[in-house]
């Protein structure tokens, strides 16, 4: 058996950024600090676990970035994957491109299952699962928050996260696409034989121009800081007064 998780190399949440005006996007600090996206640790894990109760399954991490992206790959094997591969792009892809390219390395790799984080924390689209899984014209399920492999019926049971507490339960024929949900288990540090033996292997690299090119279907026009709103009032007159008034602010605004 044969398992795929993405992950994706993200700055850190204290990441302090700035507006440039002459260019629509963000400047990242000179100092910036880089990990792997928590959601795609959740995504790691759990193929791990699914590993450690099978033998037999090799479990490949892909990650796509620039040359710094490697050092989350280092991660993923230093936690237990078998293999990297990276697919190498300076720019910032959009979620179609990163999922077409990411469908044209595992087309080819006859994988049982593909993980993958919700979302990225950076960008909070939680596109790329569903885009790869249409693109394969594989079976999908999101927001998992529980996953058993049924290898003798071919087949794996998720459940799903929904509002309210409730939650979708499915059996997915296999091969199939999964978004993790985070609390789904508790990622692992990665041991230090892993990782020094990761550092003197170097993952198995593509370039992007190499692969098949999504259309442009997004447009970034500016990037503006949300403009600060709030205003306060001051509540006259003696306690009473003060009393009757905040009843009347909060029935009108639906909150008594």
């Amino acid at each position: 058996m044969k398992i795929l998780v993405c992950v994706k190399q993200v700055c850190e949440p204290e990441t302090a950024f700035s507006f440039e005006a002459s260019r629509p996007w963000l400047r990242q600090p000179a100092t910036v600090r880089y990990q792997m996206n928590s959601f795609d640790e959740y995504a790691l894990e759990g193929a791990l676990l699914l590993k450690e109760g099978l033998p037999g399954v090799g479990l490949d991490a892909l990650s796509v970035g620039p040359a710094r992206a490697a050092t989350v790959l280092q991660r993923a094997q230093g936690m237990g994957a078998d293999r990297a591969i990276h697919i190498l792009s300076q720019d910032e892809p959009e979620a179609l491109a990163l999922a077409t390219w990411i469908a044209a390395w595992a087309r080819a790799q006859d994988y049982h299952l593909i993980l993958c984080g919700a979302m990225s924390q950076d960008a909070m689209q939680g596109l790329v699962g569903p885009m790869l899984a249409e693109l394969l014209g594989l079976p999908l399920a999101t927001s998992v928050v529980k996953l058993e492999l049924r290898p003798g019926q071919a087949a794996i049971y998720v459940e799903r996260e929904l509002e309210g507490g409730w939650r979708d339960c499915l059996e997915l024929p296999l091969p199939a696409v999964l978004t993790i949900q985070s609390g789904i288990n508790r990622p692992r540090y990665p041991s230090l034989s892993n990782l020094l033996r990761a550092k003197q292997t170097k993952p198995h690299t593509l370039e992007a121009t190499a692969l098949p090119a999504a259309p442009a279907r997004l447009e970034l026009v500016a990037v503006d800081p949300p403009q600060r709103t709030r205003a306060g009032r001051r509540l006259e007159g003696d306690i009473q007064d003060k009393a009757r008034q905040l009843a009347a602010i909060l029935r009108e605004r639906a909150l008594l």
